[in-house]
């Protein structure tokens, strides 16, 4: 089962979930219709599931008039409760204790009562398929606890994190198992070990391999968290003292370019973290949200640059892009160390990365594959190497492809493309213009500019 019929079968299942909460909601409510997030169609692209599942929240579903509170018995005991909880019926436990701990206890009972009970099934449509299909740890087109063979051991990776700030250190943090110096499930690395199953729906290749970085000290201080109006998030890191380097997919919202936001670095920083505005944008003549968003076409073209109002790169230095591949070849390319770096979903305020990761292969469409662990929230994080004490950047991370006999192909746009425009954009002499609102009247979605 592909993705793409996946997300069909999940736009179709919202769609009655959402209509059966018309059906009960007094007349007003259900004058108030159901729509997606900015940014999906009603058949959203293979890459858009998992913002699907973390977005779309249902304010209230309350139990069936007359139906009490639902129990269930299994062999770690009993639970009841209703379905209350703001996020109830997104496929995760929102309860404390088991599951996020969003909700209150005995508020999210279709989305825990399996877990807690003990009574996790194969119920899931796309059960035994070799793919785990539960949210966090898999694709997210399950509710956990319904897919129990493919997700197998991943279960016990449920709601923990590497948020610890000790992380990656070797030495468990956690309280009850550790030295308690961090709060529960937050030292998942150091606690509950560095293995990860092929099939996980990270970009784990058999093995965490990640390490937390000083945001203090070069090159890390220049990478941070861009934060958009739209309210995402990515990773940005300073390719010259003005311009940052990013992914196109974290500035392109339901086919419009919305790039206005704030970069702000690490927090290791003397005096701080330093923050600027973004006030103009750069992309990929060949962008297209619609058709990237579809397949593997347009991967190459997965890179913007933004300019920001405050010169950072003077007082903290910047990478210098690099187009490796373009100048060196594929198989020079390959022989090359990368470091990348980024702020992961996992990792909380920490930036996390890999010290020594690899070029796998390159592709003439401006891509290249790797075996760096990445995952969400590195969109647009920088791939880097070395030489005679100078830092270069030759890519920016995007996105992967399913791979049914292995890991999935984790991808990155190269700097091929983009590493000639620094110069120009910096100067203002090639962009959109800037990002201030446009007058009545005249169109709002910006342009792509050429790139050749």
């Amino acid at each position: 089962m592909t993705h793409a019929l996946r997300l069909t079968a999940l736009a179709a299942a919202l769609g009655a979930l959402a209509a059966a909460a018309l059906a009960t909601a007094p007349a007003s409510a259900q004058a108030d219709r159901f729509v997606l997030p900015a940014g999906f169609a009603s058949e959203p692209g293979s890459r858009d599931y998992t913002r699907l599942l973390q977005s779309v929240q249902i304010a209230s579903k309350p139990g069936a008039a007359g139906a009490g509170r639902l129990t269930a018995t299994g062999p770690l005991g009993s639970h009841a409760g209703d379905d209350s909880c703001r996020w109830a019926n997104d496929g995760e436990c929102d309860e404390p204790g088991t599951g996020t701990g969003a909700c209150d206890a005995g508020t999210d009972y279709s989305d825990c009562w399996r877990i807690i009970t003990g009574l996790e099934d194969d119920s899931c449509q796309w059960a035994n398929d070799n793919e785990c299909d539960e949210p966090g740890i898999g694709t997210g087109a399950c509710t956990q606890g319904t897919d129990l063979t493919d997700c197998g051991v991943m279960t016990g990776l449920r709601f923990r994190n590497d948020t610890c700030s000790s992380a990656f250190d070797g030495v468990c943090d956690e309280p009850e198992i550790g030295t308690g110096r961090c709060p529960v499930r937050s030292d998942r690395a150091d606690c509950a070990g560095r293995e990860r199953p092929l099939t996980i729906n990270d970009h784990f290749f058999g093995r965490d391999d990640r390490m937390l970085m000083d945001t203090g000290v070069f090159p890390w201080s220049v990478i941070g968290r861009i934060t958009f109006e739209t309210g995402s998030q990515c990773t940005a890191s300073l390719v010259a003292p003005n311009v940052l380097a990013t992914a196109a997919h974290c500035v392109s919202d339901g086919g419009r370019i919305r790039a206005a936001g704030q970069f702000v670095t690490g927090d290791d920083l003397p005096g701080g973290p330093r923050r600027a505005r973004v006030v103009d944008v750069l992309l990929d003549s060949g962008w297209d949200e619609e058709q990237f968003s579809a397949g593997d076409d347009l991967d190459g073209t997965d890179w913007a640059l933004l300019r920001i109002d405050a010169p950072l790169g003077d007082e903290l230095g910047y990478l210098h892009p690099l187009a490796l591949v373009d100048t060196r070849g594929e198989a020079r390319a390959r022989q090359v160390e990368l470091r990348q770096a980024g702020y992961s979903w996992d990792t909380g305020n920490n930036l996390s990365g890999n010290a020594s990761c690899r070029i796998l292969a390159a592709v003439n469409d401006n891509t290249m594959s790797h075996d760096c662990d990445t995952t969400r929230g590195d969109s647009g994080s920088p791939f880097m190497i070395e030489e005679d004490g100078r830092w270069h950047v030759v890519a920016v991370d995007s996105n992967f492809r399913s791979n049914p006999d292995g890991p999935m192909i984790y991808i990155a746009a190269r700097a091929d493309r983009f590493a000639p425009l620094v110069d120009e954009f910096a100067q203002g002499l090639i962009g959109q213009g800037g990002l201030r609102p446009r007058g009545p009247g005249k169109p709002g979605a910006l342009e792509p500019v050429k790139s050749e």
